[in-house]
Parts: structure tokens; C-alpha cells; sequence
């Protein structure tokens, strides 16, 4: 039975859903899952001020975690078509288990939301895909057999590099069915592909 980590940051809870679909998802396949999000590097008063979700269920993660687990799957928002300053801030924490080799070998997977149908998505997805090949991890995306993400007669989230959401630019979209489908699709990918590795 595979072991796999959702790890995410979301300042409004938009990832924070996506989240619980990748877990359900991986949940649904066989896999032991833990969810835990990484630390908030925002002063308090302006997350406050800015109205972040500060109260999430999610255990606050450690870098000596990662190592635990057969397969990671990170999610966070955009910032300017790249991943959040608060998960490269984690990622970049990890050194030591680079320099040990520590998730060469493991599953790793990337989800994301953004304002706009355009705001860098993918771009995004791949930021955090570099820093997950860096470590010797091998990706599993969103594959087109996931049809929801073709659809063209509402807007919805998905790239074949993995699963997504659009926020809004006042963040007031929520995940839509089909962007919870894509979710569930990827985490139970990833749950199938670490059990046939990991067993």
C-alpha cells in the first residue's frame, strides 16, 4: 500500500479544496494519505488584513517529512505565473534531502489555481515540476484521458501537467465540478502508479 503526501499552500482555500479532492482521489485507490500544508510566511496582521484563510484542518508540514512518503503531490496558487513565495520558500528548505538523494526515485505530482483562465496555470505547474525533477522525482500529470479538461461550453481548470482551478481575480470562484473530478482523477493516478512501483 503506497504512502503519499499532499502538500499545499492556499491562501484563500481554493488549493485547500483541490487538496481534499487529490487526497480522496489517492484515498480511493488503496493509498495511505496524509494532507499538510506548509507554514505561512505573511505577517500575521497583513494576512489579516488581506483576508487570508488563516484556520485550516491541515497539520503544518516539515521538510524532514517529505522522505516518509512513496509519492508527493504539491499544490499551491499562482504568483506572477510561478509557484507562491511560501511553497518555494519550503522547497527551498530541502537541500539536505537533495544532497541525500533522499526523493530520488519517488512519485511526484503538481496542482495549482489561478485568477484567470490565463494566469499562468501551466507555468506554474511547472515550477513546481522543476524543483520536484530536481530532486529525482518522476511526474505523473493530468493525462487527456481526463476528457473534463477538453471541455469547451464552461470554463474549467486542467492541463496535462495536472490539475487546476480558476479563482477569479477577487478569488470568488470556487473549484466546479469538473476541476474536482481532474483532482480526483490525478491523486488516484498517482496513488495507482506509486502501488504498482511501491507497492
Amino acid at each position: 500500500m503506497s504512502k503519499i503526501l499532499v502538500l499545499y499552500y492556499s491562501t484563500y482555500g481554493h488549493i485547500e479544496t483541490m487538496a481534499a479532492a487529490i487526497a480522496e482521489g489517492a484515498r480511493s485507490a488503496g493509498a495511505v494519505v496524509d494532507v499538510m500544508r506548509v507554514p505561512e510566511t505573511v505577517p500575521l496582521e497583513i494576512a489579516q488584513a488581506n483576508h487570508f484563510k488563516l484556520e485550516q484542518d491541515a497539520p503544518i508540514a516539515a521538510v524532514a517529512d517529505l522522505e516518509n512518503y512513496d509519492a508527493i503531490i504539491v499544490g499551491t496558487g499562482t504568483r506572477f505565473g510561478r509557484m507562491s513565495s511560501q511553497m518555494a520558500s519550503f522547497l527551498d528548505q530541502t537541500g539536505g534531502l537533495w544532497m541525500r538523494g533522499a526523493l530520488v526515485g519517488k512519485i511526484g505530482a503538481a496542482f495549482t489555481s489561478t485568477g484567470s483562465q490565463h494566469g499562468g496555470q501551466e507555468t506554474t505547474l511547472f515550477s513546481i515540476i522543476t524543483n520536484l525533477m530536481h530532486h529525482g522525482m518522476m511526474i505523473v500529470g493530468l493525462p487527456y484521458s481526463f476528457a473534463g479538461q477538453m471541455k469547451h461550453d464552461e470554463v474549467v481548470g486542467g492541463a496535462p501537467y495536472g490539475a487546476t482551478t480558476i479563482a477569479g481575480p477577487d478569488g470568488s470562484l470556487q473549484p466546479t465540478a469538473t476541476d474536482l473530478d481532474g483532482a480526483r482523477f490525478q491523486g488516484s493516478l498517482v496513488a495507482t502508479v506509486a502501488t504498482k512501483m511501491f507497492g
